[in-house]
């Protein structure tokens, strides 16, 4: 067999291979959505079905909003990702740019401080903060949450070495033409980061909004919680005696922003790929 005939039958047994393993990893994600919709009686049904069987119990969904502010825990979640994200992607990116447009001693200094912060582990920084929110009177406040979700080093490294890609040519003739740092810095760099910009972003909202910790600590009120303690909640209510189906309805209605945040977002993602391999 030749090389040019080879090539369709690798081609479908990688699309084979491949199609295997999308559904292995969506098992749970089906069963989940399945489960949701199956009567709180068989939720722990023998030998599990993956795809339920009609009438579907969407009084499930129902019954999460009727016991539960579960709106509410949307919303806390919606207001602390968006404009910790919204906080964390200007703050980085003007620290990136300062790192690697404006000369001044000690920068390779100021960006080995900031990426290790990487290994200190959240655990170790949680009593600080929780001593310096207090002291503030922020505790069981979503500002709380806002401000200790800010700092992303990882973030801040991303946009750096896209940064870099970028000749500084740009900001020498922006420059020569009268353009201020705060003009070349938004008018013209900031453009040519989008798809980094858009993949920190999504990094970041989805670390947010699966954030457990840090809400457990800083947040009581049931009114403030966001969508993990919420869940938890249902959890607490429900518990195993009386079926899981409610809990996993709520945990379905939770992904549904960060997937389609996702979808419309993958364009940017493979855009920032591509870009960065080829400025490489």
């Amino acid at each position: 067999m030749t090389l040019s005939k080879r090539a369709p039958v690798a081609h479908a047994l990688l699309f084979a291979v491949l199609i295997v393993l999308c559904a292995i990893i969506a098992l749970p994600l089906l069963w989940m959505i399945a489960t949701s919709l199956r009567d709180v009686r068989d939720s722990f049904s023998l030998p599990p079905r993956f795809i339920p069987l009609p009438p579907f119990a969407w009084e499930n969904y129902r019954v999460i909003f009727q016991l539960f502010p579960f709106a509410r825990f949307v919303m806390n979640s919606i207001v602390v990702t968006a404009v910790g994200v919204g906080i964390q992607v200007i703050v980085s990116s003007m620290a990136a740019y300062a790192l690697t447009r404006i000369p001044f001693r000690g920068a390779s200094v100021a960006f080995v401080l900031i990426i290790a912060c990487l290994m200190i582990p959240g655990q170790i920084t949680v009593i600080p903060l929780f001593i310096a929110m207090s002291r503030v009177g922020l505790v069981d406040t979503r500002l709380a949450l806002i401000l200790i979700g800010i700092p992303y080093p990882l973030g801040l490294f991303l946009l750096r070495q896209y940064f870099l890609t970028i000749p500084k040519s740009y900001d020498e003739a922006a420059c020569i033409d009268g353009a201020s740092r705060i003009q070349i810095c938004f008018r013209i760099l900031f453009p040519q980061i989008r798809p980094a910009i858009a993949v920190v972003a999504l990094m970041h909202g989805l670390l947010l909004w699966n954030d457990f910790f840090r809400p457990l600590i800083f947040l009581y009120s049931a009114e403030n919680m966001t969508l993990p303690l919420g869940l938890v909640l249902l959890q607490g209510q429900f518990g195993l005696a009386g079926g899981i189906s409610p809990v996993l309805a709520g945990a379905a209605l939770s992904i549904v922003l960060p997937v389609t945040a996702f979808l419309f977002g993958q364009r940017y993602i493979a855009e920032g790929a591509k870009l960065g391999g080829l400025k490489a």
